[in-house]
């Protein structure tokens, strides 16, 4: 698919600029978003990575909302994105943020092998992307060694819980990009963060918005206070049938 580059760049810059992000972006960023929505497009019409087709539209819905993220993640921390499928927030992060260690995560190999291939053509050196399911990481020795786990768009928070808390190290926290049913999904989801080792810590209410498009949606943040009991993560069929 082609589009105008020039225009691009500049509504990139406008979006970043109108958002408070302008200061994470420079020419070199700027070219690594290029170079993605490139590969995105083509790539799309043979795996349909996303359903946002538009680039004015993938930079609002995705590339700012993902700089959303690297915003307030801590500087040079280990992260994993669980369910990161067609690399979102995995890949804008780390164009945004090369401090961080991220390490990718989802089911779907041929997902995984995209990730790979994007991080290796834009030289995002700090990116690492398993085919994985997060509640068998979470009984690996990866287990409590993450500063930071995120997703986006993956599950119910008393699902996503248990998928990614068992990851988080203590004093580390699991941020979750959620959507118009949080505060519902919040309330539902507090016993199960309080028996895997989480407390809530904050919901940071993102307000992104181009000329013709608003999104407004919550990243929760939980802190990890104490370790999560061996016993879980469980299987994920127990998981979703009964969860916490």
């Amino acid at each position: 698919m082609q589009f105008d580059e020039k225009q691009f760049k500049s509504r990139l810059t406008k979006v970043f600029d109108r958002n408070g992000f302008s200061s994470m972006l420079n020419m070199e960023r700027t070219e690594k978003f290029l170079a993605l929505t490139k590969i995105l497009l083509e790539e799309n019409e043979k795996y349909n990575l996303t359903a946002i087709k538009e680039p004015n539209k993938i930079i609002l819905n995705h590339y700012a909302d993902c700089a959303a993220l690297a915003d307030v993640l801590p500087k040079g921390a280990r992260v994993a994105d669980i369910g990161c499928g067609a690399g979102f927030p995995t890949l804008p992060v780390a164009i945004l943020r090369p401090d961080l260690k991220i390490l990718g995560v989802d089911s779907t190999a041929k997902r995984i092998a995209y990730v790979n291939m994007v991080k290796d053509e834009l030289s995002l050196g700090e990116v690492e992307a398993i085919t994985a399911r997060a509640e068998d990481l979470g009984k690996s020795e990866l287990r409590e060694s993450f500063d930071i786990v995120t997703a986006r768009a993956v599950a119910a928070m008393r699902v996503l819980t248990e998928l990614c808390l068992p990851l988080v190290k203590i004093g580390g926290q699991m941020i979750a990009m959620k959507g118009k049913n949080a505060e519902f999904e919040l309330a539902e989801s507090k016993k199960a963060i309080s028996i895997l080792g989480g407390k809530l810590a904050a919901t940071h209410m993102i307000r992104l918005s181009d000329d013709d498009e608003e999104i407004i949606h919550p990243l929760i943040v939980i802190d990890k206070k104490a370790k999560t009991p061996p016993a879980y993560p469980r299987a994920y069929a127990q998981i979703s049938k009964k969860p916490l």
